[in-house]
């Protein structure tokens, strides 16, 4: 039991990486906390949790409001007392190149998928400071270092979160509060509904393996447990020596630009 007695609050728990990050935790013995934009799919993801035999909490917060962010760890604390871990995994897609992209959507893109991880993150923090303790972790993107179409406000919304991982780290260091960073490959979720729109099943599976063929090495896309595990490692004590690290977990797919340096402090 890596995480017994733990208690974790996931932003965007209520499918895709988000749930498998929150059962994968449930079976290490944590308590979670599983966040949403809409209650329903949180709470189902909440009764999975306590149907292991830990408690959950399910809250409907939109991350990008300052105000719903605060209301929602403050009833975190409430229920649990604490807050240990916190995965910044909520997100949208959006955007479009440059010549297409829009200052309406650059806002709404970089609303939830940056500054919502800052607003998270903020609200946490004291608490952890206060236990001199904590695991934060966020999901990035392979877009934010690899593009291979231009999405522009995503992708730069995500190259964003690894920055906002070094510089935290950094400063959360001598209060014994660790900050890692992931970033998926092609993960199979339900986050590519919006991008395939109407596509059928067949042509969904066809996507994905000639996406798999030409892009990752090992031959396959990921799943939302692919990304867990990597996840369980950064909120566990496997990794007290570890802070400021931004792991590709993408089947081989390369990850940071090779060569390039990120250091926590000093100069490169």
């Amino acid at each position: 039991m890596l995480l017994e007695n733990r208690v974790a609050l996931v932003t965007g728990g209520a499918k895709g990486i988000g749930r498998g990050i929150c059962l994968k935790f449930a079976e290490e013995g944590c308590n979670v906390i599983v966040n949403a934009l809409h209650i329903e799919g949180a709470q189902e993801v909440a009764d999975e949790v306590k149907a292991m035999g830990r408690e959950s909490l399910a809250i409907k917060a939109d991350i990008s409001s300052n105000s719903e962010v605060d209301d929602m760890v403050a009833r975190a604390v409430e229920k649990f007392g604490k807050v240990d871990i916190l995965v910044n995994n909520a997100g949208n897609v959006g955007g479009a190149d440059i010549d297409n992209s829009t200052e309406e959507d650059w806002d709404n893109v970089l609303a939830v998928n940056l500054k919502g991880h800052f607003l998270v993150s903020r609200a946490v923090v004291p608490h952890m400071k206060k236990q001199k303790y904590g695991k934060i972790i966020f999901l990035s993107s392979m877009g934010a270092v690899h593009p291979v179409v231009s999405v522009l406000s995503y992708h730069a919304a995500k190259a964003g979160v690894i920055g906002l991982t070094l510089n935290l780290a950094f400063e959360l260091a001598p209060h014994n509060i660790y900050v890692n960073c992931i970033i998926p490959g092609p993960i199979e979720t339900p986050f590519w509904d919006a991008l395939l729109g109407e596509m059928s099943a067949d042509e969904r599976r066809g996507f994905f393996d000639a996406l798999a063929k030409k892009e990752v090495p090992l031959g396959r896309t990921g799943t939302a447990e692919d990304i867990a595990g990597p996840a369980l490692f950064f909120a566990s004590g496997l990794s007290d020596y570890v802070t400021g690290q931004t792991l590709c977990v993408a089947g081989g797919q390369p990850g940071l630009p090779t060569g390039a340096t990120f250091p926590i402090g000093g100069q490169s």
